[in-house]
């Protein structure tokens, strides 16, 4: 469906619309499934299990089709709303979920109408909290949100696809754009690996080692300064903070010595760090550059099967851990041909990138 010439919320009519009940936006039921964890038959399939989670648009982990008889899959192309935690997502595909999990249909909905509703349901249904005053279906029934309507009063939901539409394109070009820069700037000749010599080498002797600093949920205080710790994802970052300590850090490689043993992650911010966390930097300066550092994060990462929670990686057993790095004639490592290699497999996933959004951009024409 063509996008017309930029649309704006203001440029149409608004009005109050029941989220449920008989004249409501959507037939609101409770899940079909509603399973409890610990009665997952099937782990590790590839359906959804969706709960009250706030993140992963409420996926909790993927499971199998064979499940008890008595939970039925939810159909794909709803809303879920979670109870108690108030949480909404469009769920695009048939899913399983956990308890109390409410389902809104309606037959206008696809994917860019919810990305448009969703928003709207999410402020609404803040007033609920958890408990006595939880998001109950009756309450959900009596809750209004304010939609654009069209020439006959209803929903104008035309307006509300091709507004949605609008906005995608308009951010996957921002992105197409920026990576099409990027690849300008990887784009080199590799150095033949092929005649690269490769050796071994203590961590101790290509860097410096240094501690966190111990930084508990209780002091924190919010703020936008990264704090770092030892997880496996969202590149180490646990939380944002404005504290200051001795671990204040940029440009260098976070190494989860405990937690999430061996795990680590580039940090090219200024950010704090957990006493879990040791901080490398390379000692030689001409090193120290983002894809010097991930050429090491891989090799970190081999060594993460030797070493479990009770084994930890700690700055001992890190300083005399081995790992092979290619070197230059002068049996040095070859920081220069590290770097090229990392830039070159970053052009490659680029390339693809921008392929996909391109792709994208064409279903939203």
């Amino acid at each position: 469906m063509a996008v017309l010439s930029r649309l704006s919320i203001d440029s149409v009519k608004w009005e109050e619309f029941f989220i449920g009940g008989e004249n409501g936006l959507f037939r609101i039921n409770s899940t079909k499934s509603g399973i409890d964890k610990n009665k997952i038959i099937e782990f590790g399939g590839c359906i959804p299990y969706i709960t009250r989670s706030s993140v992963n648009n409420g996926v909790d982990m993927f499971i199998g089709e064979k499940q008890r008889e008595e939970y039925e899959k939810n159909n794909g192309n709803v809303i879920t709303i979670g109870l108690d935690t108030q949480t909404v997502f469009y769920q695009p595909n048939d899913f399983f979920t956990g308890q109390n999990i409410q389902i809104l249909e309606n037959k206008f909905l696809n994917k860019e109408i919810a990305l448009f509703l969703v928003p709207l349901l999410k402020i609404q249904i803040q007033k609920f909290s958890w408990g006595s005053t939880g998001a109950t279906l009756t309450r959900l029934n009596r809750t209004k949100i304010l939609l654009p309507i069209d020439s006959g009063g209803k929903p104008n939901w035309q307006f509300m696809e091709d507004y949605v539409k609008q906005e995608q394109k308009i951010q996957l070009q921002k992105i197409v754009n920026y990576y099409a820069q990027r690849m300008i700037e990887c784009d080199y000749d590799l150095l033949n690996l092929e005649d690269m010599e490769w050796k071994e080498f203590w961590l101790e002797d290509i860097v410096d080692i240094k501690s966190g600093v111990r930084l508990t949920k209780a002091d924190q205080k919010s703020g936008k300064r990264p704090f770092i710790g030892s997880t496996d994802g969202n590149n180490g970052v646990t939380s944002f903070v404005s504290n200051i300590n001795n671990s204040l850090d940029n440009n260098l490689l976070g190494v989860n010595y405990n937690g999430s043993v061996v795990d680590n992650f580039y940090h090219p911010y200024e950010c704090v760090f957990s006493d879990d966390v040791k901080r490398l930097h390379f000692k030689d300066k001409t090193a120290r550059n983002k894809y010097c550092y991930l050429f090491l994060k891989q090799c970190i990462l081999k060594q993460k099967s030797k070493y479990t929670y009770g084994y930890k990686f700690k700055a001992t057993r890190m300083k005399r851990q081995k790992i092979i790095l290619p070197v230059d004639e002068n049996k040095n490592p070859h920081w220069e041909y590290m770097r090229q290699f990392m830039q070159k497999l970053e052009s490659e996933k680029i390339g693809q990138l921008i392929n996909y959004y391109n792709k994208r951009l064409k279903e939203l024409e």
